[in-house]
């Protein structure tokens, strides 16, 4: 019932996003995942990844065919575009054949399968499918914002972010002066995050082919929490990013741009009583909180538990990502510091409702929380406060989001304790022989 209800809710959120797209004439989310069965897809690397956690339902045997079935129809369908004459450059040249495999899992399910077996392989199709929906979601959720916010509040955190330092000027000029080969390297992390976090997934669901069931809590649940959530806030504190509103990234065809002034990353802007501003109808407002540095914190949470080179990899994830966000310009210093928290709050309650709720995780979501809307609130309304005291402001935000980060490792590793059983002492006739 739960698993059913939340694909009823699912469906009409895509549709009522369809209908929010086409108003603008745009195709919704729908429209451009049903393309993808045929066309050239743009996301090839995340079709296949949502067919690898679809996968790990199938038996090892039915793996290997589903992989080859893909490859085939991507060969296939290749060949055909290229006798065809289309532009092979309009998309990736595979994943198709991934989506044709996730699709034809349902049929079978449908078709082919009774009781658990099709309540099971059902799951893995919607998994993998959620993860896809979940990028088309995305892309359409920035499309509104927009649309929808011509205003933006980008002056408001540049002078906010007085309070830290100005992070994203400094790691911009550290970026750049890497040169092509470091600022490539850091756009395919920036990229691939979502390639990575299927990586920690596949391990979390390794077992799940054996024990016929899902682990009730993974990384995946957190991922698609964040990404339905994240935009929501976009809507309530819309921001273009420091590279658009004060560097070359607003510039746009027939000579128009609308960035305060060309200053990123040479020179940090002064500081002044910030206001609303007028922006394009094309970049998203897609900064506060950084959903980026939110993914990758979760990545990096999830895989405290698996091996060492995944330890080292949801590290390494984390700290590329932060400089890619901080060192592209997409974001501002007090973005990365909400970002922080608000996954952390969410892990905390999927957490929570894993195991059920009792006073401390109650006590940590609402501490959450509270600190997220805290930040929202000194970002608009004490901004000139922050950047002329950042000897008092830079260190209490960071010792904010640190008592949010300790407050949730204290309490899951109370959760992780309780959950070990205590030791039961040796039977009697063991203790006297003994």
């Amino acid at each position: 019932m739960l698993w059913a209800t939340a694909g009823v809710v699912a469906l009409g959120f895509l549709i009522a996003l369809e209908i929010a797209a086409r108003r603008y004439g745009l195709p919704g989310p729908i429209t451009t995942q049903v393309r993808e069965v045929i066309v050239a897809p743009k996301s090839g690397f995340l079709l296949y990844a949502g067919m690898a956690l679809t996968m790990v339902v199938l038996t090892r045997r039915q793996r290997f065919i589903a992989v080859a079935v893909a490859l085939g129809i991507d060969a296939v369908l290749l060949v055909v575009r290229w006798a065809a004459g289309a532009d092979l450059t309009a998309g990736h040249p595979f994943g198709n054949g991934a989506l044709w495999v996730i699709l034809g899992c349902a049929v079978i399910a449908v078709t082919r399968r009774t009781g658990p077996e099709r309540v099971l392989l059902l799951k893995g199709v919607g998994l993998g499918l959620l993860l896809v929906a979940g990028r088309k979601t995305g892309d359409t959720w920035l499309l509104i914002t927009s649309k929808t916010r011509p205003m933006v509040l980008d002056q408001y955190l540049a002078v906010a972010d007085h309070a830290l330092g100005n992070p994203s000027w400094l790691v911009g000029r550290i970026v750049t002066a890497t040169g092509p080969a470091g600022a490539r390297a850091l756009d395919f992390v920036y990229a691939q995050l979502a390639v990575a976090a299927v990586v920690i997934a596949l391990y979390q669901l390794r077992n799940v082919a054996a024990e016929r069931r899902f682990p009730r809590h993974h990384l995946v649940r957190t991922f698609l929490v964040i990404g339905l959530l994240g935009p929501g806030i976009y809507m309530i504190f819309p921001v273009v990013g420091p590279v658009f509103a004060y560097g070359p990234g607003a510039y746009g065809t027939g000579g128009l741009h609308w960035a305060v002034a060309n200053l990123w990353p040479d020179l940090p802007p002064p500081i002044s009583a910030p206001h609303e501003m007028p922006f394009d109808g094309i970049t998203p407002r897609n900064c506060m909180p950084s959903l980026h540095t939110a993914w990758a914190t979760a990545i990096f949470i999830h895989s405290r538990r698996g091996p060492r080179v995944l330890r080292y990899a949801g590290t390494f994830w984390l700290i590329a990502t932060l400089t890619a966000t901080l060192g592209f310009g997409y974001h501002y210093g007090v973005d990365l510091v909400a970002g922080v928290v608000f996954t952390l709050t969410i892990e905390a309650a999927l957490r929570s409702l894993e195991r059920g709720w009792d006073r401390a995780g109650i006590q940590l979501v609402a501490y959450g929380v509270a600190v997220f809307a805290a930040l929202l609130l000194s970002y608009r309304c004490l901004p000139m406060e922050m950047a002329e005291r950042p000897w008092l402001f830079g260190p209490l935000l960071v010792l904010t989001m640190v008592s949010v980060i300790y407050g949730y490792v204290r309490t899951t590793g109370q959760w992780e304790t309780k959950a070990v059983p205590a030791r039961q002492p040796a039977p009697e006739h063991q203790l006297v022989s003994g």
